[in-house]
């Protein structure tokens, strides 16, 4: 099936080669940096987690996009997704790669990686962290490239798959627990140590996941055969918009317990983010713009004319996972480092070749993403589209499996 990622239109290869030219940036860059050390990134002493860690914590709740739609599907028969459930195990797949990616950059030499295959720990989060994000890119694999395979000759996916299905649910919120537990498990760091910030990880990606997938699949709509339905769209901003909800009250009880408390160390972290310390206010105006989006983006999803109004519905989608990046991709892991161990604040500031790193790995991100969602989309055109209503799987049944 690779072959049908070979054909395309203009538009197709000119989206193919500006990504080309941007994985092109970031793997010079990545040589650079692994030339020079990782002193050539905005990191230092105080501050040993920088974008690189952000964007795999935000990178891991993205693929929570595919279990927001194998959750309804193959645990409660909600067929209205059956067109869409293969564009969210690609999707995981996509964000699971970009966010691997992402510790090997932030580990300065990749071989060190091996360091956590060949001397496994079991009391060290980042080996269980491992284990539930390569068994998840794993299974979505799997799982995707077979019911593909199966929809491509027209037959009934194997029984292994729906099965394989299931297990990738507790995974799903086990790359996200995981994740949670190797920042909250941090002593001296009281920004992170909290025991709702798992909650917190899953609020948002299945918040930020789903706006993304349904965006995705709009843009599909418009320029490809592929036709999700508006119910199926409908359905998933309704979970986008109760995950935000939650996303919100959460921080809102984060806000409540550092200042009622009333301990120092509790409230510094979020001082700097909204307020600046010690003249130190970088982060202020990306703060209170999330404030914004994350308020807007629920109103507009809360009022139901609005939220069905596909003219409307991007832009809510887009205010909720620019929302969620800022607070998760850029003020959480940021602001657990102020102040230091001495008390003072000390300012990341990423290197422009450390952002060209990022540049690179999100566009390796999003080539994987066009490859496997041209190969799904050839396939849809060949008639078969990816029908999984009942009465589609009746008459397979009466056909022995064949179209």
């Amino acid at each position: 099936m690779l072959e049908k990622a070979l054909k395309g239109g203009k538009l197709y290869w000119a989206w193919v080669a500006i990504l080309l030219v941007f994985i092109g940036i970031g793997i010079a860059a990545y040589i650079n940096q692994f030339n020079y050390g990782l002193g050539l990134t905005g990191m230092s002493r105080d501050v040993n987690w920088g974008l690189y860690i952000s964007q795999f914590t935000f990178m891991v709740g993205i693929a929570a996009s595919g279990v927001m739609v194998a959750i309804p599907l193959y645990l409660h028969n909600f067929r209205t997704y059956g067109k869409i459930v293969i564009f969210g195990e690609f999707m995981a797949v996509a964000a699971i790669v970009v966010a691997l990616l992402f510790v090997l950059a932030d580990l300065g030499y990749p071989t060190r990686v091996f360091n956590v295959i060949l001397y496994p720990s079991p009391h060290a989060m980042l080996f269980w962290d491992m284990c539930v994000l390569s068994s998840y890119l794993l299974v979505n694999i799997l799982i995707g490239w077979t019911v593909l395979g199966a929809e491509r000759k027209g037959v009934k996916a194997p029984k292994w798959c729906r099965i394989l299905a299931i297990i990738s649910i507790p995974l799903a919120f086990s790359i996200h627990t995981v994740t949670a537990f190797l920042i909250a498990g941090l002593p001296g760091r009281y920004f992170w140590m909290t025991a709702i910030m798992a909650p917190r990880f899953l609020a948002s990606a299945f918040a930020a996941g789903p706006a993304v997938l349904i965006v995705v699949c709009m843009i599909m709509r418009r320029f490809s055969t592929f036709k999700v339905t508006d119910k199926a769209i409908d359905a998933l901003a309704k979970t986008v918009c109760y995950a935000m909800i939650a996303n919100v009250f959460f921080f809102l009880l984060e806000i409540f317990t550092a200042f009622y408390s009333n301990v120092p160390s509790h409230k510094a972290s979020l001082i700097y983010l909204f307020a600046g310390l010690d003249g130190e206010n970088q982060l202020v105006p990306f703060m209170w713009t999330a404030v914004v989006l994350a308020f807007v983006g629920l109103f507009l999803l809360l009022v139901p004319k609005m939220r069905k109004n596909l003219k409307v519905l991007p832009v809510a989608l887009i205010c909720v996972f620019l929302a969620c990046w800022i607070d998760k991709g850029l003020g959480l892991i940021l602001a657990g480092y102020v102040p230091n161990s001495f008390e003072e604040v000390i300012n990341y500031i990423p290197n422009p070749n450390e952002i060209c790193v990022i540049i690179g790995i999100y566009a390796i991100g999003f080539f994987v993403l066009t490859i496997l969602y041209k190969i799904a989309v050839a396939v849809n055109e060949t008639g078969i589209a990816f029908d999984h209503s009942e009465e589609y799987e009746r008459k397979l049944e009466e056909a022995g499996g064949e179209h």
